[in-house]
Formats: structure tokens, sequence, C-alpha cells
């Protein structure tokens, strides 16, 4: 007997798609790697056509359908290896889309990142120096712009304008920095009574080209600034000074006509001003010194301001201070949890929330509140004075021989005094002070509440300074390594 011949069953056949994909993008990365193609060129395109390779997979799929259809067989199914790598492809393919729509040279701004410096996968750095030089119409202004570098202005003792430029490029190869070099040039054009001078940092698009300028001009020229990232020096103007600053840090100085800065997260050292300064925007620390002009600050202050020896009357506003006052013949130091002062004329307007604050060397009437913190107020020239404070104690001295009234109340809190012609009534829950000193005068009004108010003499804190033991000193110890500076937000 015949034993029937066995049939084999369909032959099953693995898909091609996979391999395919596989070496089409390995094909690709060789050619990266090679230097065909260039890495910036091919993330924007897999970040925009990555969904071919899903097309082309799944017309592979249909053609092995076909043909297993014509051969009777069963078509090809998805291996485990195959869900996975269209899983990747679907999940790094979102991934780049994304990416791609994040401005990455703003973000590393925001977060103070110099990303051609730090970051080597944006390629390798590439310097080119250039210089400029024409000259420059009398009686006309520079108008600057730099989008990414270093901007020193100083003057010239000619009717020169002299550039020289220090150019940082990040590129692929040299042959791409060449190119981005020269469409980078820096461009000086004159229009009416306006000089101005392009870095053209933009000439690259998208790619990343840093122009540090060294600028020197004729000393009576005024001078318009405006950088995005990087520090901006401006030394020896007669004409005015305006700045427009992002993530960098400005210094001016030696300058006869106005200065007016617009920051967003930069710092500013500003002395020897011969007329009005003004700063706006939201700055880190700022330090101000010998102005023959007025001063106003509005903004956020996210570090420390410091102030000297400015000779016309102070403006600052911020979300959380509001003071001004007519002159500062010595020092202003305030953050976001203190405020000193010396020597400071007025009349004084202070208004604030939880600050120390300790004032020495007033003159003339003040007006100040505060919350949440403690108030020194020391007297050279008593005028009209009211205080308002809570949760905080209150101490004020006075001349030993100043005239003035008292009108003083602290509530869950007592009044202490120096002054024998004070009347103090500590019997209820709210303690009261009232009377006249030397005659009569200027009128002082303090309301206190959780806290202590004291109304000395002058003479009593220099006893007290006399009287304090001296501290001992203790042994020096090892010098341990400076901790790494943590940057802190806060606002004045």
């Amino acid at each position: 007997m015949v034993s029937p011949v066995q049939v084999p069953p369909p032959r099953h056949r693995r898909s091609m798609s996979g391999p395919i994909i596989l070496i089409a993008v390995g094909i690709v990365f060789l050619l990266g790697t090679m230097g065909v193609l260039n890495w910036h060129n091919l993330g924007h395109w897999f970040a925009h056509y990555w969904p071919l390779l899903l097309i082309i997979a799944g017309v592979i799929k249909l053609i092995e359908y076909q043909q297993a259809q014509r051969e009777g067989t069963r078509a090809p199914g998805l291996s485990a290896g195959g869900i996975f790598l269209i899983i990747g492809i679907i999940v790094c393919g979102l991934i780049a889309t994304q990416a791609s729509h994040v401005n990455w040279g703003e973000l590393g701004n925001q977060i103070n990142i110099d990303n051609g410096d730090d970051f080597p996968i944006f390629g390798s750095k590439f310097n080119f120096d250039d210089q400029l030089t024409q000259t420059f119409p009398a009686g006309a202004s520079l108008r600057v712009t730099d989008t990414r570098g270093a901007v020193n202005v100083s003057a010239s003792e000619d009717d020169q304008i002299r550039v020289v430029v220090h150019k940082r490029i990040s590129a692929e190869n040299e042959g791409e920095a060449n190119k981005w070099n020269a469409g980078t040039k820096p461009q000086i054009s004159v229009s009416g009574s306006v000089v101005t001078l392009n870095a053209n940092n933009q000439g690259a698009g998208d790619h990343w080209v840093a122009e540090d300028l060294d600028i020197s001009l004729p000393r009576k020229a005024a001078v318009a600034l405006s950088t995005h990232y990087g520090d901006v020096s401006v030394i020896g103007r007669e004409g005015n000074v305006d700045i427009t600053s992002q993530h960098g840090d400005v210094t001016a100085t030696d300058i006869n006509g106005k200065v007016s800065m617009n920051l967003d997260h930069s710092a500013a050292r500003i002395s020897q001003i011969a007329s009005d300064v003004s700063i706006e925007g939201r700055a880190n620390d700022v330090s101000i010194e010998d102005v023959k002009g007025g001063l106003h600050l509005d903004g956020e202050f996210m570090e420390s301001v410091k102030l000297a020896k400015i000779s016309q009357p102070v403006m600052f506003k911020s979300s959380r201070t509001d003071l001004d006052f007519s002159r500062l013949d010595g020092d202003l130091d305030l953050d976001s949890g203190d405020l000193q002062a010396s020597d400071l004329i007025g009349p004084l307007r202070l208004n604030t929330r939880s600050k120390d604050i300790r004032l020495t060397g007033v003159s003339g009437d003040v007006r100040l509140q505060d919350e949440n913190g403690s108030i020194e107020l020391r007297v050279n020239k008593i005028g009209s004075t009211q205080i308002d404070n809570r949760k905080g104690d209150v101490q004020i001295y006075l001349p030993d021989k100043a005239g003035f009234q008292v009108d003083a109340r602290a509530r869950n809190g007592e009044i202490q005094t120096d002054f024998d012609q004070l009347k103090v009534d500590d019997s209820n829950d709210q303690a009261v002070a009232t009377g006249t000193v030397g005659g009569g005068g200027p009128r002082l009004i303090v309301n206190n509440e959780h806290g202590t108010i004291e109304i000395r003499k002058a003479s009593s804190a220099a006893q007290e300074s006399e009287e304090a033991p001296a501290a001992p000193k203790a042994p020096k110890a090892p010098h341990a390594p400076p901790a790494p500076k943590t940057p802190q937000v806060t606002e004045n």
C-alpha cells in the first residue's frame, strides 16, 4: 500500500521592512560620520520627514502581502523586533519634531548657557578677526546691534570710528565656518546724523555666531547699544548712553550725558556720571556710585542694589519696595531681606515689607512703612516723621537737644524712652507715649503692632557702642574650598 504524499505547509517568509529600514538608517548615519551629510541638516530632515519611514515600511508590507497572495503562501507578520523598531521610530520622531520647535538659543540664554562654548555637540569652534574704519560724521550718534557677543566702547583721539571684530563660529568643518563668516560681516551705515553698526549675527541663520566688538569713536558722540547675550562696557562719553542688555554684565563709567538702561537678567556697574541715570526692567545686582544727577530705578532687582553718593533725588520702585529721597551723601545697600543706608537726606518715603531696615545719619522728613521686619532710625536733623510697622521692633535715636512732639503707640508691645518729658502708659495691651521735648517742633508719630518702640537719645547709642565688649578673636581655621555659588531668585 502506497502512503499518500505529504504536502509541505506553506512556507513562512520573514518581512523585509525591518532590514531595509535599518540599512537605510545605517547608510544615512554613515554619510553623517563621513562628513558627507551635515548633522544639523540631518536632524532637521528627520524631525520633519520621519513619517516617511513608516510609509516605506507600510509599502514594503503591502508588496509582501500581494506577493504572498500570488504564491499562495502566508504573508509575513510583524516580529517583536519590527514592532519595537516602529515604536522607536515613532517615539524618536515625535521627540525630534517637538525639539525642532524649541528656540535653543533663547533657551540657552534663559539659563545663562553659551551653547557654542559649552556644548561641543554643536560643532567645532572657529575664530575670525576683522577690522572696520571710516570717518565718523561730526555731531552724529552711534547705534550698535549685536545679538551675541561683548561690546566695548571707548573714546578715540580723532574723527574716525574703528571697530575690531573678534568672531567665533560653531560649525561642522572649516568650509562651513568660512561660508558663515562671509555671511556675517559687520556693516556700518550712515543715515542722516545716525551711524549704525550691525554685527550681522543673523547672517548665518540659526547657526551659532558670536562677535565681540571693540569700538572707538569721538568722545562727544552719543551711543545706543542693544545686545541679546554678551557683556557691555562704555567708558568716556560726552553724549547720552542708552543700553538695552539681556544676559550680560553692563559697565558705564565717566559719562557726562544721561545714562539709560533697559536690563533683562543683566547686572550693572555705573560710576562717575555727570547727569541722570535711569534703569528699568529685570536686573540682577546693580551698583551705582558718584552720580551728579538724579537716579530712577524701576523694575525687579533679583540680587542686590548698592548706591553711593547720589547728588539729586533718588526714586526706587519694585514689587516689594517703594523708596524715594532727596540725596544720598553716604551709601545704601538693599537686598531681599535688608535695607541699610547712611547719610541720607530727606524728605524720605519708604514703603516695603519683610525687610530689616537700618538708616543712620538721616536728615529731614521721614515717612516709613514696613511689616515683618525691624526698624532702626538714627536721625541727625529731625523733620516731620511717621513710622508704621508690624511684627518687628522700632528703635529711633534722636539728637539729645532736639525739640519735637511725640505720639507713639505700641499694640501688644511696650515703649521705652530716654526723654523724661515723655509720658508713657503701659497699663493696657496698647502702650502709649505722648509729650513735648525741648520746647516742641516737628511731630514724631510711631505706630507699631506686635513689637516694642524705643525712643532714645543719640548719646545713648554712642555710649552703647563704647561699652560693648570686644568679641574675642577665634583661632584661625584652615580655609575650606569655596562652595559653588547657587543662583538665588529673590526680589527686592
